[in-house]
């Protein structure tokens, strides 16, 4: 009877149509199906998934897209998500490449064992956080991209325009350009370069403006959420932010301090070779938070005498910066991962899969 067995289920995610493969604990196939992406889609794919037997888990492809809202519907129906990475290319190219092989594909990496990641929730404050960043970022790059068309636009622009504006600070630049008011016909390129530099000055100052907004917003949330690591040295609401988003609001998916360094690209990884033992940095990994730490590390090596003192003493063993840096990295990877807000029980293990 279907009821009597186990079954493990893979998804592959996309925009319109989620394709589900189930198969048993052995690994037969057992059915393939297309669901909608919308309530009544998910109500049926699970009725589906449960009418073939107990649902061990379900691994899905995407989590962080577009399976973000199946993810949250099967774990609010006490489903086990299990995160499954896209398949490697070698894989794809030995079993081709369609929706239900990849479905297929996303069951047997978790009836396997090679998948066996807890996917964020996305369903808290954290979550929150990520969203507001995600306008800050876009309008600080906007803002950089307006200055940058400024400051072009001066180089080109006639003498009379370029030797009044150049050299000045970016602050009262932009204030001059959005307090002036051009003279002349639109056809002589004078006046053309005195509008476009107005104009853009105007943009810069929206933009300014749209990040401010942004940062009130983001900064109290991010206290709200973690007050211990918004107190650790050299951090602050956008590094301790995106430290945050990239733990997740469920940060006990990461068993251990250094399953964070290697999320946050942090591990050290071995370059020996021959009479040579050394380590070099991590290539791989999240690299937003490796960012985040980068900067945070840099900020302390300026203004945190312990810091200053492990760089000064580090240095004079022949260690060089870089080297200094990626320890540096790992030693913030691991006092942040012990201020996150972990939660008080520990994450569900994955049911065991005869």
């Amino acid at each position: 009877m279907a009821d009597e067995i186990a079954v493990v289920c893979g998804i592959d995610t996309h925009t319109d149509l989620h394709q589900a493969a189930v198969i048993d604990s052995i690994g037969r196939h057992l059915a393939t199906e297309r669901f909608e992406t919308t309530p009544e889609g998910y109500r049926r794919l699970l009725d589906w998934l449960r009418s073939h037997g107990e649902v061990l888990a379900v691994g899905i492809e995407g989590t962080g897209a577009y399976g973000a809202e199946i993810a949250r519907f099967l774990t609010a129906n006490e489903v086990t998500v299990v995160e499954v990475d896209r398949p490697d290319r070698k894989a794809r190219r030995d079993n081709g490449k369609s929706d239900p092989i990849d479905a297929y594909g996303a069951a047997t990496a978790v009836l396997s064992g090679r998948a066996g990641g807890t996917p964020k929730t996305r369903n808290g404050i954290v979550e929150a956080i990520r969203a507001l960043r995600i306008v800050r970022k876009s309008a600080v790059k906007a803002r950089t991209q307006t200055i940058n068309q400024i400051r072009t636009l001066i180089v080109t622009a006639p003498s009379g325009v370029r030797d009044k504006l150049r050299g000045l600070p970016t602050r009262e630049l932009i204030d001059t350009l959005a307090r002036s008011r051009p003279a002349g016909e639109l056809h002589d390129p004078t006046r053309a370069v005195k509008t476009a530099l107005r104009r853009l000055a105007h943009r810069y100052q929206a933009l300014d403006e749209e990040i401010k907004e942004a940062d009130k917003e983001i900064g109290p949330l991010v206290t709200k959420a973690a007050p211990r690591l918004i107190a650790l040295p050299g951090l602050g609401p956008e590094t301790a932010g995106q430290l945050l988003t990239s733990a997740g609001d469920n940060p006990d998916r990461l068993r251990s301090e250094a399953a964070f360094a290697h999320l946050c690209g942090a591990a050290p990884v071995p370059a020996s070779s021959g009479r040579t033992n050394r380590h070099r940095l991590n290539r791989g990994g999240d690299r937003q938070a490796n960012n985040a730490l980068h900067t945070i590390v840099l900020v302390r090596m300026k203004y945190d005498q312990r810091t200053r003192d492990y760089v000064a003493r580090r240095t004079a063993e022949g260690m060089t910066k870089k080297d200094v840096i990626r320890c540096l990295k790992r030693f913030v990877a691991r006092e942040v991962y012990r201020h996150l807000p972990h939660m008080i029980h520990t994450t569900k293990p994955l049911p065991q899969i005869a």
